[in-house]
């Protein structure tokens, strides 16, 4: 009998050393990414991803990218911010559980204002007005960035 357990722990030992297997999974979340065109929103999802931020195109339907997040994986739905895309967001919003909102913080006073008014629409929208929105002022580093109390 002793021999037997002592066989059973260094099987268990030798699995446990060196057949760990894969590893557990990683909770995921998808997450919507909105704001106008220009705003830094395919820039910042390149970033996160840690892929080469040379020749970045900008989204012009939608994109979806896995980003790595400490215990989790975020998957963003990169939405175009074009004036004609715009109108599509809302049916990718479903089965979102948060939502990433860039603005260009140097834009002018008419697309901060249509930002603000997308962004306000989104706020009230019944697959997302619950979720927890990270609003994104993108662009500091630019000479006519306005500060976070500006807006």
């Amino acid at each position: 009998m002793v021999l037997l357990d002592i066989f059973r722990c260094r099987r268990e030992c030798f699995r446990a050393l060196c057949c760990k297997g894969p590893p557990p999974p990683r909770p995921e979340y998808d997450l919507v990414c909105i704001g106008l065109s220009g705003s830094g929103k395919t820039s910042l999802l390149s970033q996160l991803c840690s892929e080469n931020r040379e020749n970045i195109v900008s989204t012009t339907g939608f994109s979806i990218k896995a980003v790595p997040f400490q215990n989790a994986i975020l998957n963003v739905k990169e939405l175009g911010g074009a004036d004609n895309i715009r109108k599509y967001w809302s049916r990718y919003y479903q089965g979102s559980q948060g939502v990433i909102f860039v603005l260009d913080s140097a834009s002018s006073e008419d697309d901060l204002e249509i930002a603000r008014n997308e962004l306000h629409s989104a706020l009230q929208h019944p697959q997302l007005c619950t979720l927890p929105f990270l609003i994104l002022a993108n662009h500091q580093d630019k000479p006519a960035a306005r500060s976070v109390q500006e807006f």
